[in-house]
């Protein structure tokens, strides 16, 4: 293994000692006054939900789901528009979903279903970054990261809402998400903020044999070689640095989490899937996706604040012309045999497993796509790109089950009311996980930034 030189260069001793500068001056400014008070009065109105969830379980369904084929369909529409599946009642009196939902219709007193989300932005790339980050995209290229990307929603909980307990606070599984041809997309990591408020991204499949934390592909910069290195860097660095108590500090907190990472039983604990019953891992399901829901579940057991699970690409997607939720071909077959059988399952074990374990209360699940599907077929028998309208779900954090926020039009093409947009999304999950949305933080160059432009949904908290 290389070993580090004992000579350090200025120019790197001055590289490590900005980022730590950095890393050790982002902390979250103190609002105004007014901002507090207008805060506290809109949590009274929020009736106390602020910070009810300890932690948030993102399910992120890559590639956007049709709303008609899940929480909204629309059968008094025309056939081309309606297609050709049934809507089935739900436990909610007058609420109907599809019928390729069976076992979520049977908890829907448990969800709250928005029927009005909306981008008008029909890009995977640059909807997919405003609903993950609550900002638009301005960037030069939407499929390539630019040092003025904003960070992740999993960047700024990892900054303003460090986990308590636990080897780290935001986590994204199993894979990031990408695009043809295997391009990291921007929105899903620290953006302008720099690399040390990137959520840990593993990429690794819970569903194959054996799985251990050891089989993981850690992020690079926590590999085993890599983590020594950086153990021995700092150790030579700390005579030079010591004289600087917060950067001393700083580095010696990031090796402490790179090392517990890697290390500690805490994490090797969270990652025993086999400590699960075989009972357990057949209620989620045998799949990548489906297991990587019950990884979330014993992640947030074990401390962390946010686990962002990505829809998983199947082998050969990268070539196929629907991969993930993108039905531009065989909407039908599609969503029957492949897409809506595995989020019913995983989805409905994943609130069903929270509430049997008295986590439910404190625990905000999400499930959204970065935009829906066109109210026609194309002559593929596909859907195609449509961020005019499209749903999502949420449950946990003592939400009142059973409610519908929002509704589309008759063909389900646009918001009929109550229009939500990326902003609003964003801001009522940080409220709920006890951040305020108008919490500022300061950039790289110290300009203060509001975590989020929208106000959370109050009516639904």
């Amino acid at each position: 293994m290389h070993q580090p030189s004992t000579a350090l260069s200025r120019r790197r001793l001055a590289q490590a000692g900005a980022g730590a500068w950095l890393a050790s001056n982002l902390s979250p400014l103190v609002p105004p006054a007014s901002a507090r008070e207008a805060e506290e009065a809109n949590t009274r109105k929020a009736g106390g939900s602020f910070g009810r969830a300890k932690s948030l379980i993102y399910l992120y369904l890559s590639g956007g789901p049709s709303q008609y084929e899940t929480f909204d369909p629309k059968p008094e529409a025309p056939a081309e528009i309606r297609g050709v599946f049934s809507p089935i009642a739900t436990r909610v009196p007058g609420l109907s979903f599809c019928e390729l939902l069976p076992r979520t219709a049977a908890i829907a007193d448990q969800l709250t279903i928005v029927r009005s989300l909306a981008t008008d932005d029909p890009n995977h790339e640059s909807g997919g970054y405003w609903i993950n980050t609550g900002h638009k995209y301005t960037g030069p290229d939407m499929r390539a990261l630019a040092p003025t990307d904003w960070p992740t929603l999993g960047s700024i909980v990892r900054m303003l809402k460090p986990t308590e307990r636990g080897p780290f606070t935001s986590v994204m599984l199993p894979e990031p998400i990408i695009a043809n041809p295997n391009v990291f997309l921007p929105g899903q990591n620290g953006g302008f903020l720099g690399r040390r408020w990137d959520p840990e991204i593993f990429r690794c499949d819970p569903a194959a044999a054996n799985f251990r934390i050891d089989s993981l592909a850690l992020p690079e910069e926590l590999s085993g070689s890599r983590v020594t290195l950086r153990q021995q860097l700092l150790e030579q660095l700390g005579g030079s640095l010591r004289a600087e108590s917060a950067v001393t500090g700083d580095y010696e907190r990031l090796r402490g989490e790179a090392l517990d990472l890697v290390r500690s039983g805490t994490a090797r604990g969270a990652f025993a899937l086999d400590a699960e019953t075989p009972a357990t891992r057949a209620r989620y399901g045998p799949g990548k996706w489906a297991q990587s829901v019950l990884l979330a579940r014993r992640l947030i057991e074990a401390g962390v604040r946010m686990v962002f699970v990505n829809w998983p690409r199947e082998p050969g997607d990268l070539s196929a012309p629907n991969p993930l939720w993108d039905t531009h071909a065989h909407t039908n077959p599609r969503m029957k045999d492949v897409l809506c059988p595995q989020f019913d399952q995983g989805f409905t074990a994943l609130i069903e497993d929270l509430a049997t374990r008295g986590l439910l209360d404190s625990t905000l699940v999400v499930a959204v796509g970065e935009m829906g599907r066109t109210p026609k077929f194309n002559g593929s028998g596909g859907r195609d790109h449509w961020g005019n309208v499209f749903s999502f779900v949420m449950a946990g954090a003592g939400l009142n089950g059973g409610q519908v926020y929002g509704a589309s039009d008759a063909s389900g093409a646009y918001p009929a009311r109550d229009r939500v947009t990326p902003p609003e999304f964003t801001a009522t999950l940080l409220h709920l996980l006890g951040i305020r949305h108008e919490a500022m933080f300061p950039d790289r160059t110290g300009r203060p930034l509001r975590a989020t432009e929208g106000d959370p949904l109050w009516s639904l908290l």
